[in-house]
């Protein structure tokens, strides 16, 4: 019998619904992936189901992640967001946000588009792993560790290969699903 990933229990539905649906689906939108890097930063220190239940007031409070409005954002922006219970209220990460917002919006302005630039790590397709326990799956690798320095060197911040690691994992540039997994097989499928 074919088990999710043990990391996705069945009694939380929403980390279920977040496995099942989401989780390692290839993400090519320049948007939705700066948005997941910055929720993956948010996430540093915490459990990702701590970001599971907290994205959509984040989403509110951040402008829908639009990083044209979040390069924008000022001192009183900050302290908004600060005293927001629902999200995740940390100064150095409310500014990584608005940093990387910026950073993000220069590459684009230089012509380079956020999604190709990641993609571009893997060679535009999905590097398929086959692991068979969840002690197999590594916490970062080397190709984690090259974009999270790649990442840096521009200033983006709240981007340690761990991080990252994690980042490419959520968004489909790795499939880590296990091969016990029912979704390993579907999620190689959506590879370009």
């Amino acid at each position: 019998m074919l088990t999710r990933c043990p990391w996705a229990p069945d009694d939380d539905p929403l980390y279920a619904a977040y496995h099942d649906t989401e989780w390692g689906v290839p993400e090519y939108d320049a948007r939705a992936l700066w948005e997941k890097l910055i929720l993956d930063g948010f996430q540093a220190g915490l459990a990702w189901i701590t970001i599971l239940r907290k994205r959509e007031t984040m989403r509110e409070a951040f402008d829908g992640f639009d990083p044209e409005i979040i390069a924008r954002y000022g001192e009183a922006d900050i302290e908004r967001l600060l005293g927001n219970p629902g999200i995740i209220r940390s100064r150095s990460k409310i500014k990584a946000a608005i940093g990387n917002a910026k950073l993000y919006l220069d590459m684009r302005e230089r012509g380079e588009n956020f999604a190709d630039y990641l993609w571009g790590y893997v060679d535009g397709s999905p590097i398929q792993n086959r692991f068979g326990t969840l002690r197999d799956v590594p916490a970062s690798t080397p190709l984690s560790e090259r974009m999270s320095k790649d990442l840096k060197n521009r200033g983006f911040r709240f981007c340690g290969p761990v991080i990252v690691y994690a980042f490419m994992q959520a968004t489909g540039l790795v499939n880590d699903h296990l091969v016990t997994c029912p979704r390993h097989d579907p999620v190689r499928a959506l590879a370009r």
